[in-house]
């Protein structure tokens, strides 16, 4: 008999400082990054980057905030959080944009009502 499985997508996901992760992360939930990644990552949630937190390729999600660095592109469904100490390099396509005071982003941006998420990877 097949065992059946079943994922709490309101579970999130934790990366933590000082551990580094080379290669693409996809989840169906809410995923927090206070390691390093390097590489894309696609979630259906809420992306967490921290103080700490270092991603280094491209990020598709449903909202984010970004207290750390992202150098690569960003597609976000809703709402994009850019927070004082935050660091983006890189092309944003985003629905609501916030951005604090000293927060640093290279780039350009395009905002859209509804964001229809590119999830074809073009490498």
């Amino acid at each position: 008999m097949a065992k059946t499985v079943v994922v709490d997508n309101s579970s999130i996901n934790t990366i933590t400082a000082g551990t580094v992760i080379k290669g693409s992360i996809t989840s169906p939930g809410d995923f927090r990054m206070d390691g390093l990644l390097e590489g894309d990552i696609t979630i259906n949630g809420k992306l967490v980057v921290g103080e700490k937190g270092k991603i280094l390729g491209n990020i598709i999600c449903q909202n984010a905030n970004v207290i750390g660095t992202i150098v690569g592109n960003l597609q976000v469904k809703e709402l994009l959080s850019l927070y004082a100490s935050a660091s983006v390099k890189g092309d944003i396509v985003v629905n609501k944009l916030s951005i604090e005071p000293g927060a640093k982003f290279d780039g350009t941006c395009k905002m859209f009502d509804e964001v229809k998420i590119n999830t074809n990877s073009t490498k």
